[in-house]
C-alpha cells in the first residue's frame, strides 16, 4: 500500500487537475492512483503514491499544483484534527529530537488573522518538536490549510467568518510547485511575437503536458499560427514541427519568422524543426507514424476562420486543379497562381483532424486539441461521434466561459495497425450533428436558437 500525499491547486481550471496529474505521471512512468469518489473541483485533494520521490516529480511538472505535503490528518474541527494527528505519531515523531521547524497556516478563499494564527500553531504544542524554530531555512515545514466557502462576488472583510471553516487539513511540505512560475514566462504579453489568436500560457502549458513533451518526443502543429503552443512544447524538450495555410502567421513582418524570434527569446529556437505553409487537406506525407504527439488550436472562426483548398462554388473550372504540384502554376500575363480557399468547416475540421492523427501518429502517440462547444447544446456524442476505429479518449476537460466553453480534447492511438492516408471527403450524410457544428454562426447570433429550432419544440411540447 503506498503513501497518501495532499495536494493543494491553484484556484483556475479544476476540470484539467486530474489529466494533467494523470498524464505527467504517464511521462515519468508511475501509476497514479486516484480515488472514484474524489471531489477535483475542491483545492485539496489526497492521493495515494508509492514513493515520495513520485510527489516531487508532479509537482515539477504539473502548472495546477501550489505544494505537495506528506498528509498526516483532515478535521472538520481542530479537535478532530488533532485527535487523528496524535494517532499518526509514529509518522512524525522521527522529526522531535533534532530537527529545524516551522508551522505554516493558511486558508482557501480567506485570510486568516496573524493572532488566530498563532494560536492554531500554539494548539500543536502537543508534537514536542525540541529541534530549532528556523523561519527562513528549516528542514521541515508543518503546514495546515483551512478551506473555506466559495465567497467570490461578495464585498466583505478579509477577515470575516473566521474560523467558520468546511475542513481543516495538516500535513508535512515536500515541495512548491515549481512549475507554476512557467505561466509568467510564457505570458503572451512579454512575448515578442505573438497575434490576436495566440493561446494564454497557462492553456498552453496545459496543452503540452497532455501531449506528453519531453527531450526525444517528436511533436506537430498543423495550425501553428503564432506558435504558442510551439514555445511550451520545445520548453519540455521536444522537438516541434509547425504548418500552417498561411505562412504569414508564422512569419510575422520581420526578416526572421516571428516564431523563431519568439522561441530564441525563451532559448528553444533549436528545438523548432521547420515551419511549412500548406493545407493539411493537401498535406506532403509520404507516410505516416512520424509524430509522437499533435497538438493544436484550430481556428474556428471567433477571430479567425479556418480555411482549406477549394472553390467556394464550381464555376471558373479553367482555373488550374487545386494539388499541390500546380501551386508554381504561372498564368499568361506572368503571374503566380494563388489557389483559392474555401472555409473548413469545424466538425468537418475535427473529425478530419482525428483521421490525420490516426495517420501520421506513432502507436500510444496523442492528438491534443480544443474544440469549442455550446453549453445548451452539448452532450458526450459529439466527441464520440469524432473518433475512428484506433483512436480512443483519454480526457476531455471544459473551460467554461458561460453559454459557450472550449474543451480540451485529448485522442490516444490505441492501435498498432497502419492505416492509409486520409482523404478528408467531405460526408452528407452525418448520422449525428455535433453542437460544435457551425459554431462560428452560432457564436455571432448570441448562441440564439432559431425559428425552426423553436416551432419544432413548441409543435412538441404541444
Amino acid at each position: 500500500m503506498g503513501q497518501q500525499y495532499l495536494f493543494w491547486f491553484a484556484q483556475v481550471h479544476d476540470d484539467f487537475r486530474i489529466p494533467e496529474l494523470q498524464s505527467v505521471a504517464e511521462i515519468h512512468g508511475f501509476d497514479l492512483h486516484i480515488p472514484q469518489d474524489l471531489d477535483a473541483s475542491r483545492p485539496f485533494c489526497i492521493l495515494e503514491l508509492d514513493h515520495e520521490e513520485h510527489a516531487r516529480l508532479l509537482a515539477r511538472r504539473c502548472i495546477l499544483i501550489r505544494s505537495v505535503c506528506e498528509f498526516y490528518a483532515r478535521g472538520s474541527t481542530y479537535e478532530e484534527l488533532h485527535e487523528r494527528v496524535r494517532q499518526q505519531r509514529p509518522r512524525w515523531s522521527c522529526y522531535i529530537e533534532d530537527t529545524s521547524f516551522k508551522f505554516i497556516v493558511t486558508a482557501y478563499n480567506h485570510t486568516i488573522p496573524q493572532a488566530r494564527q498563532r494560536e492554531v500553531v500554539e494548539s500543536f504544542s502537543y508534537m514536542d518538536f525540541l529541534g530549532k524554530i528556523d523561519m527562513k531555512s528549516p528542514e521541515i515545514i508543518m503546514t495546515c490549510f483551512e478551506e473555506y466557502p466559495d465567497k467570490h462576488g461578495t464585498t466583505r472583510p478579509k477577515d470575516e467568518g473566521d474560523g467558520e471553516f468546511k475542513e481543516v487539513f495538516f500535513g508535512r511540505l515536500i515541495e512548491e510547485g515549481s512549475a507554476r512560475p512557467l505561466v509568467k514566462k510564457f505570458d503572451v504579453k512579454k512575448r515578442l511575437y505573438y497575434g490576436n489568436t495566440s493561446m494564454e500560457a497557462e492553456i498552453s502549458l496545459l496543452m503540452a503536458n497532455q501531449t506528453l513533451a519531453a527531450p526525444g518526443k517528436l511533436i506537430y502543429d498543423p495550425f501553428i499560427g503564432t506558435g504558442s503552443m510551439a514555445y511550451t512544447t520545445a520548453h519540455f524538450g521536444a522537438l516541434v514541427f509547425g504548418s500552417d495555410i498561411d505562412g504569414r502567421q508564422m512569419r510575422g513582418k520581420d526578416k526572421q519568422p516571428g516564431i523563431i524570434r519568439a522561441a530564441s527569446q525563451y532559448g528553444v529556437a533549436h528545438c523548432i524543426i521547420d515551419l511549412c505553409t500548406f493545407d493539411v487537406t493537401r498535406n506532403p506525407w509520404r507516410c505516416g507514424e512520424l509524430f509522437d504527439a499533435i497538438i493544436t488550436d484550430p481556428p474556428y472562426g471567433v477571430r479567425a476562420g479556418a480555411k482549406r483548398l477549394g472553390r467556394k462554388s464550381r464555376q471558373d473550372k479553367e482555373q488550374p486543379p487545386t494539388s499541390p504540384q500546380n501551386i508554381a502554376f504561372r498564368r499568361p500575363d506572368d503571374q503566380p497562381y494563388i489557389p483559392p480557399t474555401k472555409p473548413y468547416e469545424l466538425s468537418s475540421l475535427a473529425s478530419d483532424l482525428v483521421l490525420l492523427a490516426r495517420y501520421m501518429l506513432k502507436p500510444q502517440g496523442r492528438l491534443v486539441f480544443f474544440l469549442p462547444t455550446v453549453t445548451d447544446e452539448y452532450e458526450e456524442l459529439d466527441v464520440q461521434s469524432m473518433l475512428c476505429d484506433g483512436m480512443e479518449i483519454v480526457a476531455n476537460s471544459l473551460q467554461n466561459f458561460g453559454s459557450w466553453g472550449r474543451r480540451l480534447i485529448t485522442i490516444r492511438k490505441a492501435t498498432t495497425e497502419h492505416f492509409a492516408p486520409p482523404s478528408f471527403e467531405q460526408l452528407d450524410n452525418v448520422a449525428h450533428i455535433p453542437a460544435h457544428k457551425d459554431f462560428r454562426e452560432k457564436y455571432f447570433q448570441g448562441f440564439k436558437k432559431s425559428d425552426v429550432e423553436q416551432i419544432s419544440e413548441l409543435s412538441d411540447q404541444g
